[in-house]
């Protein structure tokens, strides 16, 4: 479904002018190409795409939110985690503990074979 979306300066151009009086031209232009953009003074006032392209933005967009909906609740819980961590009842005193041992370890490290 990896379908390159060209941006609106590279689409095709119609004046609204031409769009109002020959409709059928327009839909025929859309077939051939997908996507037209429509003007009024130069200026590109609205896209007409056939249904695939736009089903295709669609399902697109409702997986990119499906994707963010699942990243968002994974963080929370990661978050929910670490919140029920530091209101552990005994949370205060291992920090206590971690602030009065200044660095120093209550035994000396042990290093590996090799040493």
């Amino acid at each position: 479904m990896t379908t390159q979306v060209p941006q609106v300066d590279q689409l095709p151009r119609r004046p609204a002018t031409q769009v109002k009086n020959g409709w059928g031209d327009l839909m025929r232009q859309v077939r051939a190409s997908g996507t037209v953009a429509v003007t009024s003074y130069d200026q590109v006032e609205v896209i007409v795409m056939d249904v695939r392209h736009y089903q295709e933005i669609v399902q697109l967009a409702a997986s990119v939110m499906s994707n963010r909906e699942a990243a968002l609740a994974e963080l929370s819980a990661e978050f929910d985690r670490r919140l029920a961590t530091l209101q552990d009842p005994d949370t205060d005193d291992r920090i206590d503990a971690l602030m009065a041992s200044r660095g120093r370890t209550p035994t000396r490290p042990k290093a590996g074979s090799s040493y």
